[in-house]
């Protein structure tokens, strides 16, 4: 495996459009002959899921008060809250077609660093976070494109919680599914779970020893890197302005909607966004955050325009791989929700 840093003449990077787009660049541009592995802090900022509904996601004033980062990723999943006590892990690999969704092959190696470090209780569960003592403290993701995927996650290590109650909007669904009553019941940060010896790690610190760990070495001179070169900034800064630094991208532009067909399934909340005109679906746009293969987008194209009625509805989803866009839900578990 390759390690790669989010360092450009001799600065680490925090800027959470720079570090998606190295993620997302390496995925497509950087074919090695073994798996990537890459580490980043970003400053302050909301990392929204491929399929959400940015304004429905973040407190709206309290982001631009605070002058938080809003920027939407590759991967399905929820919005999560970054800051600098937050470090997010990124395993960037071949697409077998056996791993996707499969989040224990790639927290399994950050579970056993924990363990050495004293973190006993931490584990995986659910869909995709780990949790010590029920509460989370990493969310996990995936994202595949021409035969190669990332799996990518994030560790609460020494996060300011209230920054994350006050900046993101959590459905009332998702928090019951889990069956609490509160975000501040739900969350934690992994340092207090530490042994002594690593109480007084900054985050940095703390990523750095985990990086040893998973490596299984003494020094970072051991560790295997893979060095970004110029002609790959270059693509770097190209793909943070075509994406990550963009606004239609980042919040995209919809039309105002008169019917809404929510439901919280096993894999996550899907929601049918759309107008009706004259029995005739207009305008369907499709939020949600499960882990989907191919771009919801071509589920979209493939409603827009069918009469509204359950019958047309299923026909024209006849020849859509409903696992592939959504997970393990049926194609008439789908109807039923739109109609």
């Amino acid at each position: 495996m390759y390690y790669v840093k989010n360092v450009r003449n001799g600065k680490e990077i925090t800027d959470p459009a720079i570090n998606l787009a190295i993620e997302y660049h390496l995925l497509n541009n950087v074919v090695l002959d073994e798996p990537i592995l890459l580490f980043y802090i970003n400053e302050p900022s909301i990392i929204i899921g491929r399929n959400q509904n940015t304004i429905e996601e973040i407190n709206t004033d309290y982001v631009e008060k605070k002058n938080i980062h809003v920027v939407r990723r590759f991967s399905g999943g929820g919005a999560v809250y970054h800051d600098f006590g937050v470090f997010c892990f990124c395993f960037i690999t071949k697409d077998d077609g056996d791993s996707f969704r499969d989040f224990g092959k790639f927290t399994e190696p950050i579970i056993d660093s924990l363990h050495k470090m004293g973190v006993e209780g931490a584990k995986l569960e659910g869909r995709n976070d780990l949790l010590i003592n029920g509460q989370k403290f990493s969310g996990n993701a995936m994202y595949s494109k021409n035969g190669r995927m990332t799996a990518h996650g994030t560790i609460m290590f020494d996060s300011d919680i209230e920054e994350v109650v006050n900046a993101l909007k959590v459905r009332k669904d998702k928090i019951e599914s889990k069956g609490i009553k509160s975000i501040r019941s739900r969350v934690t940060n992994i340092k207090p779970y530490l042994s002594d010896d690593y109480q007084f790690l900054s985050t940095k610190e703390f990523r750095d020893r985990l990086l040893l760990n998973i490596f299984d070495v003494n020094t970072p001179e051991e560790v295997k890197e893979y060095e970004l070169t110029e002609e790959d900034w270059k693509q770097i800064e190209n793909l943070s302005e075509k994406y990550f630094n963009n606004w239609d991208w980042n919040y995209g532009k919809s039309p105002k909607f008169e019917l809404v067909r929510r439901h919280r399934f096993s894999i996550g909340s899907v929601e049918f966004k759309m107008n009706v005109d004259k029995g005739f679906i207009q305008d369907i746009r499709i939020y949600g955050d499960f882990f989907g293969l191919g771009d919801i987008s071509d589920v979209e194209e493939k409603l827009n325009g069918v009469k509204y009625d359950a019958a047309s509805i299923s026909e024209a989803l006849d020849e859509t791989d409903i696992k592939k866009y959504f997970g393990n839900i049926t194609k008439e578990e789908l109807v039923h929700l739109i109609y």
